[in-house]
């Protein structure tokens, strides 16, 4: 990266709202690589903690990596991002859509300008030279059904969150949780897929518990979703009559971990996966081939198993999953 570059990358940074530090950015010079992560909305701390570990990488590795994204959940400014983040040139681009459709023109243009592409979240991705998972999302939408099923005692009516319609690891999520329940547990209904924006899930599930007040169970996929649908729960005083399983963490679904009003969050570091998804961007630059079965160096990522999509995208899948209850929650601080 020549220094007119670096400066118009430090330029762009200012103006699209950097998690990462500025100062050391510029300070860093002009040989180092480049990597750019995108995510959802750098307002979710979901994706500040995610900061974290590009921040951890950037100095374990001795590169130039930073984290950024719009204010608010929006693919349109998303894209926007990354068509900047092309025309400064980055080296290599982790993306975490919010929609994967989307987001696939910004990453295909990207590939073609020669950038190294790495997802996230994004198993059925079109454009991308790897995806990256923290698990296996068929096994995680299972798990999740296997805990609400517990908790309802393996009947009665539930409703499902995802974040986007077009989020399709959320999707993946709710469809195999839904097969799973109609192949083990008939005694359970499912009532819909209903979409949060990432963050809506309260006013949906109150105008939901009004329409169908038989509701005994919720599945979430936005960290957010468990946190609105546990708020509406806790108002109500359903505390101990609906059960609520799905993604989250600590800082946000806590207080109501504590309470009752939310039974279980599950999830995966998010410092962690963006620290892994760099350094297979990383690898990748260096011309380093990524292997089933190899050791990413990171908890989670030690015996990555690869799969190829049906868009010939490598997918590689980690063993990361977090079960948080209220008896465990001080474990998982962040």
């Amino acid at each position: 990266m020549n220094k007119r570059l670096l400066a118009a990358v430090v330029a762009g940074l200012l103006v699209l709202g950097c998690l990462s530090s500025l100062p050391a950015i510029a300070a860093e010079g002009s040989k180092k690589p480049v990597i750019a992560v995108v995510v959802k909305s750098i307002a979710f701390r979901w994706f500040q903690r995610m900061a974290e570990g590009v921040t951890k990488f950037a100095k374990d590795y001795d590169v130039i990596a930073f984290l950024q994204g719009p204010p608010v959940a929006d693919s349109a400014q998303q894209v926007a991002l990354i068509e900047q983040l092309i025309a400064m040139g980055v080296n290599a681009i982790v993306n975490v859509p919010y929609g994967v459709p989307e987001n696939e023109p910004a990453q295909k243009a990207a590939m073609d300008a020669g950038i190294i592409v790495v997802t996230h979240e994004a198993a059925t991705t079109h454009y991308a030279n790897y995806d990256i998972e923290a698990f296996d999302n068929k096994s995680y939408g299972e798990e999740m059904m296997r805990r609400l099923a517990e908790l309802m005692g393996y009947e009665g009516d539930y409703v499902q969150f995802v974040g986007s319609f077009t989020n399709a690891s959320h999707m993946e999520w709710q469809q195999a949780a839904k097969a799973y329940q109609e192949a083990r547990y008939p005694k359970m209904r499912s009532l819909g897929i209903f979409e949060s924006k990432e963050s809506e899930a309260y006013t949906v599930f109150k105008d939901l518990l009004k329409a169908y007040p038989t509701i005994r169970g919720v599945l979430g996929s936005s960290a957010l979703d468990v946190v609105g649908v546990g708020q509406v729960i806790q108002e109500a005083g359903l505390n101990d009559q609906i059960a609520v399983v799905g993604t989250s963490i600590v800082s946000y679904a806590g207080e109501l971990l504590k309470t009752g009003a939310v039974d279980i969050a599950m999830c995966w570091d998010p410092a962690l996966a963006g620290y892994a998804a760099c350094v297979v961007a990383y690898k990748l630059l260096k011309g380093e081939e990524i292997k089933d079965g190899m050791n990413l160096g990171v908890p989670g990522y030690e015996n990555i198993r690869i799969v190829v999509n049906e868009y010939g995208v490598p997918v590689i899948y980690g063993t990361g999953w977090i079960i948080i209850t209220k008896d465990n929650m001080d474990q998982y601080n962040f």
